[in-house]
């Protein structure tokens, strides 16, 4: 058998932390910042983990994460 790729799209979004979890980046803190509040901005920092119900098609597209 020849070897699985991953989805490139997904090696760049996600990865896989030590306890199995999966953490992405925030959403809508890429442009037109100046009408969102400071304080929305702020909440958007850092990295969140993928929802239970995601995780499956994540491993799907990373299968040697």
């Amino acid at each position: 058998m020849p070897k699985m790729k991953s989805k490139s799209g997904a090696a760049k979004r996600f990865k896989i932390r030590a306890g199995g979890s999966i953490k992405r980046g925030q959403a809508f803190k890429r442009h037109i910042l100046t009408s969102k509040t400071t304080k929305n901005k702020r909440q958007l920092r850092g990295t969140e983990a993928i929802h239970d119900s995601d995780k499956a098609s994540i491993r799907a597209m990373l299968p040697y994460a």
